[in-house]
């Protein structure tokens, strides 16, 4: 299952997170929410919020966050990250 990084135009979070995952060379989907309703009600559903950055990692959601929230989420999922 890819994961699913919900974006929205223009968000400074969002670039970041986007770096992080392309340097960690995680592959993701991304669904800029900007402009999509159906995406962007899937990001409400599952997050609960209407903030972006929401990632969806089979089901484990991490919502509204920096690259600081990120990169121990993704060691949590296994993914190995250079210190």
């Amino acid at each position: 299952m890819t994961p699913v990084l919900y974006t929205k135009s223009g968000c400074p979070w969002c670039a970041e997170a986007r770096r992080v995952l392309d340097d960690a060379q995680v592959s993701y989907h991304e669904r800029n929410v900007s402009g999509d309703p159906a995406a962007f009600e899937d990001m409400r559903r599952l997050s609960g919020q209407t903030f972006a950055p929401v990632l969806d990692w089979e089901g484990k959601i991490l919502s509204d966050f920096g690259a600081v929230e990120l990169v121990p989420f993704l060691v949590s999922c296994g993914i190995p990250l250079a210190a």
